[in-house]
């Protein structure tokens, strides 16, 4: 079961990461410092709920669904949590560019670079259901010029790659 587990607020300097080959190598609690501080330059609330479940989804190192999330809230508040108030504080972090949401797992994870407004994709492992965020600017230049071509205006982007991680195939999990 995923434990919440507060993460230290000591003085922690979030830092906008300019490196597109990090593949997320930042720690968990820089990365909500960075996503409070957006919030707050943009003008929005990060409710104390709505950090919790951003800090639940960096610990938890893999895509979560949200009952998984109201059940390590319930065990965290003494109180039952709702599914409406988790969707909701969900699609906040979302339109705000904090989490992703995996529509074919209906699970969600922390995004690495709130601080870009990029375009990524994610791989997912089916056999351990791990994820892994990759940014790539080819990929927001071959979606806009097909859109174009049909004078077409996206409004969401999801791209989602299924297969097996190096470590699932390395360890014979498939």
């Amino acid at each position: 079961m995923l434990k919440y587990k507060p993460m230290a607020q000591v003085s922690i300097q979030p830092k906008r990461c300019n490196d597109p080959g990090c593949r997320g190598k930042h720690a968990a609690a820089e990365r909500v410092a960075l996503a409070a501080l957006l919030c707050r330059e943009r003008g929005v609330q990060l409710t104390k709920l709505r950090q919790q479940i951003l800090e639940l989804l960096w610990q938890s190192e893999q895509p979560t669904g949200a009952y998984e999330l109201m059940e390590a809230l319930r065990h965290l508040e003494s109180r039952n949590v709702t599914p409406p108030t988790v969707y909701r504080s969900l699609s906040f972090l979302i339109s705000q560019g904090l989490a992703i949401k995996i529509e074919s797992w209906n699970a969600y994870v922390p995004c690495v670079h709130p601080e870009r407004g990029h375009d990524h994709f994610l791989f997912l492992c089916s056999a351990c259901r791990s994820s892994v965020e990759v940014e790539d600017q080819r990929l927001s230049g071959v979606i806009s010029q097909a859109a174009g071509s049909m004078e077409f205006r996206p409004q969401r982007r999801v791209i989602e790659v299924e297969g097996i991680c190096k470590r699932c195939v390395s360890a014979g999990s498939i």
